[in-house]
């Protein structure tokens, strides 16, 4: 089992948070997104971590607004042991069974049903603007563009953390409006499967050739010196298999970039 704290950050003291590359606004904002930690199933290490965490912002002059901090806990097992709610200042951290971050529905599952829920609604919101523009007989290329800036930047946000892990179904639904929008533009739109390979190859690319991301030396020691091809990495659940290090080696050694 796994948890995830997020943690809600008001406000920052200026001057007292480190701004080697960017400016103090950056930072402020950066920490308004929220924060996590990935911490042991053990009670201690998550009352240590928050701790520590509550003394980080104490020092640093942040107000933690705990009334916004939410516990997500991940365990796959059938039946689940029974934890004690993790407590900051004396208030219990709610504990929720999805929690929107940076703009994506995490869910305790971690089958992206909820994420592909909330995309689709918001996705068929905006196909009916794409609709009234077409009614208006806007030429082709204006309707094309409101369509990848408006509609297609919605559906396929961050489509490299779940495009290849969602179900056949969720991925039908996200395909039948990519359907919808075509047939007012008079086009045939890429799908979600092709792009959301196509984007995940580009992301390894991109991280094979900056040495300081935190994936790269992961993905570096992966690749067979005779060859050239990235090694597969040993998979034991259908889950691990379709998540972004696994596909995104599959894909990698069927294109070009391997030979």
């Amino acid at each position: 089992m796994r948890k995830f704290h997020f943690l809600d950050v008001e406000e920052a003291a200026q001057g007292t948070l480190p701004t080697t590359h960017c400016t103090q606004d950056a930072v402020h904002r950066t920490l308004l997104a929220g924060l996590f930690w990935l911490l042991d199933d053990l009670q201690s290490s998550s009352d240590t971590e928050v701790s520590s965490s509550t003394a980080m912002c104490t020092t640093n002059h942040l107000k933690l607004n705990i009334t916004k901090t939410k516990e997500m806990c991940i365990d796959f097992r059938r039946s689940r042991p029974s934890q004690q709610p993790i407590s900051i200042k004396g208030v219990d951290v709610e504990v929720v069974r999805s929690y929107r971050y940076l703009g994506v529905h995490l869910d305790e599952r971690l089958d992206w049903s909820v994420n592909t829920d909330m995309v689709y609604k918001k996705a068929q919101s905006r196909l009916y603007f794409l609709r009234r523009l077409g009614s208006f007989r806007i030429c082709q290329k204006l309707l094309l563009m409101f369509y990848q800036s408006v509609v297609a930047s919605v559906l396929f946000y961050a489509v490299v953390c779940w495009g290849g892990s969602i179900s056949k179904r969720d991925a039908g639904r996200l395909d039948r409006l990519v359907r919808k929008a075509g047939s007012v533009l008079g086009l045939e739109l890429e799908s979600l499967t092709p792009l959301a390979e196509r984007r995940a190859l580009s992301k390894l690319l991109h991280i094979m050739d900056n040495v300081h991301h935190p994936l790269h030396s992961t993905i570096i020691r992966q690749r067979s010196s005779f060859s050239g091809r990235l090694l597969s990495q040993s998979c034991f659940t259908d889950r691990l298999r379709k998540s972004f290090v696994p596909q995104a080696i599959r894909l990698f050694n069927s294109s070009q970039y391997s030979r």
